[in-house]
């Protein structure tokens, strides 16, 4: 909860308490914790609606698309031109992937927005493995399709030969740096808008009759995070698909 009472009759606001991990059904197996967790439950909720909803749409599909229909292909269309425009014909080839990667960090998204659910893309665990599998997959496809001369991506040959040293060391650290730039991003824009909305509903139950201005904010807020759930789903798979383009064309 957002507000709960305090031992001196006032409230106290932990807007963080809706990111903690509760485990469901322990399942220790002394090397490694796999408990099912309130974050698994709703990470597989996530995929199980995106798959719902995927073939609820396309299940009676026909030449004049119902609005589901149309909602999919709308969806699947919209991947696919970003994947196009930003890696080519060639990134049509990893466009499943990506795909993926965006309906689900789409469907944990929108499902955070729903009252006393789980955030999953809130925790950095969950944003960091996205991320690394990102980071890995397009530097052994790199490495794939160009070989050792993957490394040139390193070593910017416009420049002053006096100055490529210190460039190499330069893109070096940003490209390891991206996972990190690519994690944090989603986490903390997913993370600080969920707590913004509790603490504008402790104020709701503070205020009392006074109540109505913070929602008046939490309207607002709630339309904003709707947007921004949509926004970080695109984001995160825009720079998937510039990093897939840096391996794929190296210029």
């Amino acid at each position: 909860m957002a507000a709960e009472k305090s031992t001196d009759g006032g409230f106290n606001i932990d807007p963080m308490y809706q990111f903690k991990i509760k485990e469901w059904i322990p399942i220790d197996l002394g090397f490694i914790d796999l408990s099912f967790t309130n974050s698994a439950f709703f990470a597989f909720l996530a995929v199980g609606l995106v798959c719902l909803f995927l073939w609820t749409a396309m299940s009676g599909s026909s030449l004049v698309p119902t609005r589901m229909q149309s909602m999919a292909e709308g969806i699947y269309e919209f991947v696919r031109n970003m994947v196009r425009d930003s890696c080519g014909e060639a990134g049509l080839k990893y466009f499943p992937y990506i795909f993926t990667l965006f309906l689900f960090i789409l469907g944990c998204n929108l499902l955070g927005m729903v009252p006393y659910s789980f955030t999953v893309t809130s925790h950095f665990a969950i944003t960091v493995f996205l991320a690394l599998s990102v980071f890995v997959s397009v530097t052994v496809i790199g490495f794939m399709r160009h070989g050792v001369g993957f490394l040139g991506l390193f070593w910017p040959m416009d420049a002053p030969a006096a100055m490529r040293p210190v460039l190499a060391i330069i893109e070096v650290i940003s490209y390891f740096v991206r996972p990190v730039s690519h994690s944090i991003r989603l986490g903390a824009n997913m993370m600080a808008g969920h707590a913004v909305l509790k603490v504008f509903g402790g104020f709701v139950a503070a205020l009392g009759v006074f109540g109505v201005i913070p929602i008046a904010a939490i309207v607002g807020v709630t339309a904003l995070e709707f947007l921004v759930a949509v926004i970080q789903a695109y984001v995160f798979a825009i720079l998937t698909c510039v990093y897939l383009h840096d391996a794929l064309h190296m210029h």
